[in-house]
């Protein structure tokens, strides 16, 4: 298993890891119960003003943004998070502001993951969400049209379902 890390300043850290690895399935349901809960998915395209590379002014491109985070203020899970899935950053929400009593907010932290961490993610969660059903399965769709750069294609829902379901006949 090939990793990287590298920290680009104190609140955040960012991991890749090349070969996936093993994750237990009553760890994938609590991540689908916490993601169901806490967690949010972003799946858009839209038009989007970019500056130009050459010469002045801005050309306007259809851009997609596929991302999932879960926020929370208990750090220890949302490392946890971070370690069992291998992938994403975790960093510092800042706090604005004070509660109607005086008090600070606590301190936020948040895990975040894009694009094809993202689908990895979504492939884990699929069997296991029920509110963000509807947006992971956008999320898997999208790649599955598409092939990986070796040339394999990306798993097929229908074939994966069928395994889990003979796997627990």
């Amino acid at each position: 298993m090939d990793i990287r890390l590298s920290r680009y300043d104190d609140s955040t850290i960012n991991i890749h890891v090349s070969s996936c690895f093993m994750i237990p399935d009553t760890d994938k349901a609590y991540i689908a119960g916490l993601f169901d809960g806490e967690g949010s998915i972003n799946f858009t395209r839209r038009p989007e003003k970019k500056k130009k590379h050459k010469g002045g002014g801005y050309r306007i491109s259809n851009s997609m943004r596929i991302s999932m985070e879960v926020t929370m203020t208990d750090r220890s899970v949302i490392y946890w998070l971070y370690e069992v899935l291998g992938c994403g950053t975790v960093t510092k929400k800042p706090r604005k502001g004070f509660r109607k009593d005086g008090t600070k907010y606590l301190m936020q932290y948040r895990w975040r993951c894009t694009f094809r961490d993202t689908y990895y993610v979504c492939c884990l969660l699929f069997p296991y969400a029920h509110t963000k059903l509807g947006k992971i399965q956008q999320v898997i769709e999208h790649y599955a049209r598409q092939r990986l750069k070796d040339g394999a294609d990306v798993v097929n829902l229908d074939e994966y379902k069928m395994k889990k379901q003979m796997m627990f006949e």
